[in-house]
């Protein structure tokens, strides 16, 4: 059976006193027991946070990782195994603001997605379409292409040691939210594609819809039958408010 997985991307939010006061919340939280919980900071504050929540049942994760798996002449990137040293279990790959603001196109993230299984580090593959894309029906088409890639490049196996999160572009940091039944379909769309290359591989996969989801939101969402958890923006940089998230994971 699945576990439901809670994970906050802090983005380029925080200073060391922030994080500081951040990981002070996070450490007495009453976290349920049968949920899965990573946070993944700005990489500056990475070794801050995994010596803060030593000891705490809490993963600790990266936004972002190099095309290549081991230390190199790659100035300003971080390498995976460097992530791995640093104590990261997770790495995001593919998240909407790298796609549409930086350029990351599909042949890099798979290289990205590639590199970090490499060293051990668990690939968080986000997918999403645009809000144009959505009007104009190409939805499933969009995110098909972004996860046809890495199968396409890897085998649907790939998927046996990764998450993927949907998080519909137009519902990024708007307040917009896609309705249960929206992510509900999206998701279902996505555990079919894995399921007609492996059922297996499709049914242990961990899928979390991620846009604008608050603790209010959280529990209808998360009740969806192919909805496991969240990828959470805003809301986890409020050490209680991502509780109550957690919490609705748990139920």
């Amino acid at each position: 059976m699945r576990r439901p997985m809670v994970a906050g991307n802090w983005k380029m939010h925080g200073t060391r006193a922030s994080v500081a006061e951040l990981i002070n919340g996070l450490s007495n939280l009453a976290l349920p027991s049968g949920v899965e919980v990573a946070v993944f900071p700005p990489s500056l504050y990475i070794s801050q946070v995994v010596d803060g929540l030593e000891g705490k049942s809490i993963t600790v994760g990266a936004q972002n990782s190099a095309v290549e798996p081991a230390q190199g002449a790659l100035t300003g990137e971080i390498a995976p195994s460097q992530l791995i040293d640093a104590g990261c279990g997770l790495v995001l790959i593919g998240h909407s603001e790298r796609r549409q603001i930086i350029g990351e196109n599909d042949e890099v993230l798979n290289r990205k997605f590639a590199a970090a299984q490499a060293c051990g580090l668990k690939p968080v593959l986000c997918v999403g379409e645009t809000l144009e894309e959505r009007e104009a029906g190409k939805t499933l088409e969009i995110v098909g292409r972004q996860l046809g890639s890495i199968i396409e490049a890897f085998g649907v196996e790939a998927f046996a040691n990764a998450v993927i999160a949907y998080e519909p572009v137009w519902a990024i940091g708007t307040g917009l939210t896609a309705s249960p039944q929206q992510a509900q379909d999206v998701h279902a769309a996505i555990r079919a594609q894995l399921a007609a290359k492996n059922a297996e591989v499709a049914r242990n996969v961990q899928l979390l819809y991620g846009g604008s989801v608050k603790a209010a939101n959280a529990a209808e969402l998360f009740g969806m039958p192919d909805i496991d958890g969240g990828l959470i923006g805003g809301a986890s940089l409020n050490a209680d408010e991502f509780g109550a998230i957690c919490r609705a994971a748990g139920n």
